[in-house]
């Protein structure tokens, strides 16, 4: 009787702890959040080995991310959602890539496009340890399905450009893959909204880069300060912040050589950055949930305001 009741007290006890991480995650009336988390929680599972670039990790990454993709309503430009590379190491052996993208169509500029961008490479695995890279970047790239979603249903007026980027890890390779040769005339791109680790943040801080650079974004982001849910702020753009300085350490610095338009949201460096410990587990859930929340809600702003941004006002 004893073992039993101990079996059944055990029981109890995960059933709790199931429970408890469960709660933690809140909802949202904008997307599916406990679906934005598994989504987090696949990407960043050690099946994945890492997502390394030209691995089968990383292969297996991107049929998940085309999976999504479709599932969440994005269509195929000219029948393709695909841009393959590839990358000669300094081992002279040269590996596959590919970034993913999809479109939903805007009602009433449809022939301007804001592009949405994470990457879905990480690291891969290293001394035999795999970085599975949850916030970095499983995170920005699970936002990319919940804000498709969104917009699936409530159709943007300009055309969104969902992009999943390959290789940023080895240099933003893909990203500057996607600006030298877009999927769509260059000269239509009104800006890029890039997130690169959204998910983790103890002091629920998520910053808004690229203002220096591009000052006429700024006022369309401030109001959204006052009713976010996290903590919004500007900074880490400018050449004195030096190693603190932002705009060529994500997938955004491609587009920003090209003078295109962004602003980069994420997070400051955690103890878990780069390091086997960026697991799901250790994702600060309550604020990706309203990290993703806010990114959403300035992409409506920039959409509904892309006639005057083109414009550069």
């Amino acid at each position: 009787m004893k073992k039993i009741a101990f079996i059944f007290a055990l029981l109890a006890i995960a059933q709790v702890s199931i429970f408890a991480q469960n709660s933690e995650i809140p909802s949202s009336k904008l997307f599916d959040s406990k679906q934005l988390l598994r989504d987090v929680e696949v990407l960043a599972a050690d099946d994945m080995e890492g997502r390394g670039f030209g691995t089968p990790g990383g292969t297996k990454a991107r049929e998940y991310v085309v999976k999504r993709f479709k599932e969440s309503g994005l269509a195929d430009i000219d029948g393709k959602n695909l841009q393959p590379f590839s990358i000669t190491g300094r081992d002279k052996v040269e590996r596959q890539g590919a970034n993913v993208y999809g479109v939903i169509r805007g009602t009433k500029h449809p022939e301007k496009y804001i592009v949405i961008s994470a990457h879905y490479d990480h690291v891969g695995t290293r001394n035999g340890e795999v970085y599975n890279g949850a916030d970095d970047d499983a995170s920005g790239t699970a936002a990319l399905f919940a804000m498709a979603s969104y917009f699936k249903k409530k159709k943007p007026q300009t055309s969104l450009l969902f992009v999943a980027f390959d290789a940023e890890e080895s240099g933003l390779v893909g990203s500057k893959k996607f600006v030298s040769e877009p999927p769509v005339p260059a000269a239509r791109i009104v800006m890029n909204i890039n997130m690169d680790m959204v998910g983790h943040s103890d002091k629920n801080e998520l910053y808004a880069s690229g203002s220096y650079h591009n000052p006429f974004l700024k006022p369309y982001i401030e109001p959204l300060v006052k009713d976010a849910k996290v903590k919004l702020l500007f900074g880490h753009d400018t050449p004195e912040q030096k190693r603190d300085d932002w705009t060529f350490q994500s997938d955004h610095g491609s587009f920003h050589r090209e003078k295109i338009p962004f602003i980069y949201f994420g997070v400051e460096d955690h103890k878990d950055y780069h390091k086997p410990t960026d697991d799901y587990p250790t994702l600060t859930k309550p604020f990706y949930v309203h990290s993703v929340e806010t990114v959403l809600a300035a992409v409506k702003v920039f959409d509904q305001n892309a006639a005057a941004i083109k414009t550069g006002k």
